[in-house]
């Protein structure tokens, strides 16, 4: 959806386990399901910028899946680094091929993206650029797609968050795969 008159939002897509987690103890993401009916490409052409945090673009900003993978996978891979990209770091000098590093002044600088005409925006992660992004009210909508697996330990999807968000439940729609995605907008809005 293109925007060219207002700001466009910010939108958390993510997988999370159904306990809360959005990755195993060490990293792992092998419970995640692509399930083809939940429409990950529709999502991706809908969207021309994604937002990383340091570690998040460091494993998967620039990934390049081995061979043998579906060209289901390959279309979604091609998409993915189509976009342009941001990299979120107060501690990196780094410069991150295919993306702007962003280091201080986050408000201001988000606002700016958001302000620039163009499609939604994917705030990708992880976990601590997320909790800085909802700390700051930032999030315009949340996409969250609930996998059902338990993993009893990982990285938490919402941590030190700093105030109560209330958010109203736009939809949910149910795959056969069994994960259940809840879209919320904050209550607010």
């Amino acid at each position: 959806m293109l925007n060219n008159g207002n700001n466009r939002r910010i939108i958390l897509d993510l997988a999370v386990t159904l306990d809360g987690f959005i990755e195993g103890p060490n990293g792992e993401v092998d419970w995640c399901i692509m399930d083809p009916d939940m429409g990950f490409s529709d999502f991706l052409n809908d969207i021309d910028t994604i937002l990383y945090g340091r570690r998040s673009y460091e494993l998967w900003g620039q990934y390049v899946p081995a061979d043998g993978i579906s060209d289901a996978e390959k279309e979604i891979w091609k998409l993915v680094h189509s976009k342009k990209k941001y990299v979120f770091s107060k501690t990196s000098t780094n410069e991150y091929p295919g993306a702007k590093l962003i280091s201080c002044n986050i408000m201001e600088e988000v606002k700016k993206i958001k302000s620039e005409p163009g499609k939604e925006i994917w705030l990708y992660g992880g976990a601590s650029l997320i909790t800085t992004f909802l700390n700051l009210g930032l999030v315009d909508e949340y996409r969250l797609s609930i996998h059902p697996v338990i993993l009893g330990q990982g990285k938490p999807l919402f941590s030190d968050i700093k105030q109560t968000l209330d958010l109203k439940l736009i939809n949910t729609k149910r795959f056969s795969s069994g994960v259940v995605r809840h879209c919320y907008h904050p209550a607010g809005n």
